[in-house]
């Protein structure tokens, strides 16, 4: 009624022909195009790192679908100045080994907003929406006016297909520029260029190298290289051949859902029956729970009526029938597990550690979700680490790093909560620990739900901070058992110098006393090493005499079978480089013992 009286007014008054128009609609492409920092384009630095993540994430998603070890290259490189004040033209290119596009999807996937296979499906899937890959290649023709460029080849393609893709922001599709056909040297994969402009950070929490060492962290079976800007090419090896089994997807439990979403469900299912509806889109529904409807009040014939039929005030009364049901919580085989293994052999790619814990707890649920939390921690050997800096924090949700909005996370919540100290580590109070640690957090479900639709931060319900504490705190008592060990071991050292420094003067004391000979004087500080363990000099020497033995052994045989006369025993570096990693590891542990075996020697 009011646009009615808009409409009459102006066209009384000889008003502009616009107001006339009353409310206009937009396609979901204008939509994002004109708010693309809800999908993680709010800055130029963030333009470069969402971009990459998008390619990165669906490059892996492609290859576990289809049961292939994924092998990707990522090419970063500054290409000029850019169009916007203060950027530059950043070229972004990642490759892949996957099973490849056929040429019909490409403008879906690459060009039209909420176009995916995985949309709704109840997946631990990277990707859901639809959205960001399509919001990169809109950022790209926005500021290079050149969309994406798509290099792509399945098993079943002669030639290899290229074309640019657009974005059709009027009308929300993918359209196809410059296509081609190619010989490629693969028989299989994907190629993806975006032309945008952006300010490229390498280091810290929001850099390309965080989003790169995170990724590997939680994909063991990535086998990834990339070059960067001011950087050498880098390949960061996979450490498994296993690739992760993804599960079926799994429909959405009653109690998630809010009446409007359960109303916009009922339409997914066509012409059928109520009860069916309720079987096939929903988990944990079955024979049973339509009896328990029945007495809740639900009439009998209801169930039987087709779901076009039904009223919004029947199916207002279904709902909350249905809230006040008792339900079995949600399968939990829906859940992907990273594993304990295989992070842990991750792990040790982050750099020199000394320590770590892994724990991997069992899928539980959370909100009426199947969850997964899996955490590890570990202690970097480079000691020039500030004390006082707050350890790193690597999140995860689906396997995918987060890197901003780090506060209102529930992963972050979920750590400064639990007590750091009592497992020997700094703490500030309600505050991140301190020290030269790195802390990874996973959590892995079908139905995620995040703060944003740029997927930056995981909302904070009380069940799930809860969860990821618990699965902290195990890997706190793991660290603090280790630290107590050490520190057990220190205390140990420290006696055992001191008797060491002590042990001669009393020696020589009582040999003077008793008037000992100097034979007895010397079996006495032979017999106080030993007790002490510092008998380290008689093992050397007994090993050289075995070594020279040896070496006269073998020169004797090379004589005898005509060799040379100046036979020498060759050296096996690789060989002596495994022996000494071991007592590196042992020395980085207990240093205080190191220190004394070398005192011994003098």
């Amino acid at each position: 009624m009011a646009t009615e009286q808009v409409t009459s007014s102006s066209s009384k008054t000889g008003g502009s022909p616009r107001a006339s128009k009353g409310i206009t609609t937009s396609s979901t492409a204008e939509y994002f195009s004109k708010n693309l920092q809800q999908v993680g384009f709010s800055s130029q630095t963030k333009a470069v790192l969402t971009t990459l993540k998008e390619a990165v994430d669906n490059a892996l998603d492609a290859c576990e679908e289809h049961g292939i070890l994924p092998e990707i290259e990522v090419f970063v490189e500054k290409a000029g100045a850019g169009s916007l004040k203060n950027s530059d033209q950043i070229r972004i290119r990642v490759e892949d080994n996957g099973p490849g596009i056929e040429p019909d999807d490409v403008p879906k996937v690459f060009g039209e907003y909420l176009a995916s296979s995985k949309f709704g499906r109840g997946r631990c899937s990277r990707g859901q929406q639809g959205i960001g890959i399509s919001a990169a290649t809109t950022w790209a023709q926005l500021t290079s006016a050149t969309g994406a460029k798509i290099q792509t080849k399945t098993v079943r393609m002669r030639k290899a297909f290229g074309a640019t893709v657009e974005v059709d922001i009027k009308h929300n599709r993918g359209v196809l520029k410059e296509k081609t056909t190619f010989d490629w040297d693969r028989e299989h994969g994907t190629s993806v260029e975006f032309l945008i402009d952006g300010r490229v950070q390498l280091n810290g929490e929001a850099g390309l190298l965080s989003y790169l060492n995170g990724t590997a962290l939680v994909n063991p079976h990535l086998k990834l290289h990339y070059k960067l800007p001011e950087l050498e090419r880098h390949t960061v090896d996979r450490v498994t051949n296993s690739i992760p089994e993804v599960p079926e997807a799994t429909e959405p439990h009653p109690h998630t859902m809010k009446l409007g979403e359960f109303i916009a469900h009922s339409h997914l299912f066509g012409r059928v029956k109520v009860k069916d509806w309720l079987k096939r889109g929903f988990s944990r529904v079955n024979e049973g729970t339509f009896k328990d409807l029945v007495k809740n009040g639900v009439k009998a014939s209801f169930l039987e009526k087709s779901v076009d039929a039904a009223n919004e005030t029947e199916f207002k009364e279904l709902f909350m029938s249905m809230q006040n049901t008792t339900l079995m919580a949600p399968s939990t085989k829906s859940v992907l597990s990273i594993g304990e293994d295989a992070l842990s052999k991750s792990i040790k790619r982050l750099g020199d550690v000394d320590f770590f814990a892994v724990v991997s707890r069992k899928p539980t649920i959370c909100d009426f979700k199947p969850v997964q939390v899996e955490v590890a921690i570990a202690r970097l050997e480079d000691k020039s680490i500030d004390s006082d800096a707050p350890i790193q924090v690597l999140r995860f949700a689906n396997r995918v790093p987060l890197q901003f909005d780090k506060s209102a996370c529930a992963i972050v919540q979920a750590i400064t909560s639990v007590n750091w100290r009592s497992y020997g580590i700094a703490q500030p109070r309600e505050s991140l620990p301190q020290g030269p640690y790195i802390l990874a957090v996973s959590v892995v479900s079908p139905f995620i739900k995040f703060k944003n639709a740029s997927k930056e931060t995981i909302d904070a319900s009380d069940e799930l901070v809860e969860e990821i504490r618990r699965t902290l705190i195990q890997a706190g008592q793991k660290l603090s058992k280790h630290i107590k060990k050490e520190s057990k071991a220190n205390e140990l050292e420290e006696k055992l110098r001191h008797i060491e420094q002590f042990g001669p003067v009393l020696v020589e004391g009582l040999c003077r006393i008793t008037d000992a000979s100097k034979e007895r004087k010397k079996r006495a500080e032979e017999g106080l090493r030993k007790l002490l363990g510092r008998d380290a000099q008689a093992t050397e020497e007994e090993l050289q005499k075995a070594h020279d033995h040896l070496e006269a052994q073998m020169a004797r045989e090379a004589a005898a079978s005509g060799g040379d006369e100046g036979f020498e025993v060759p050296v096996d570096s690789d060989a002596e480089s495994e022996e000494e990693a071991p007592a590196s590891r042992a020395k980085a542990k207990v240093k205080p013992a190191a220190s004394s075996k070398k005192k011994s020697k003098k």
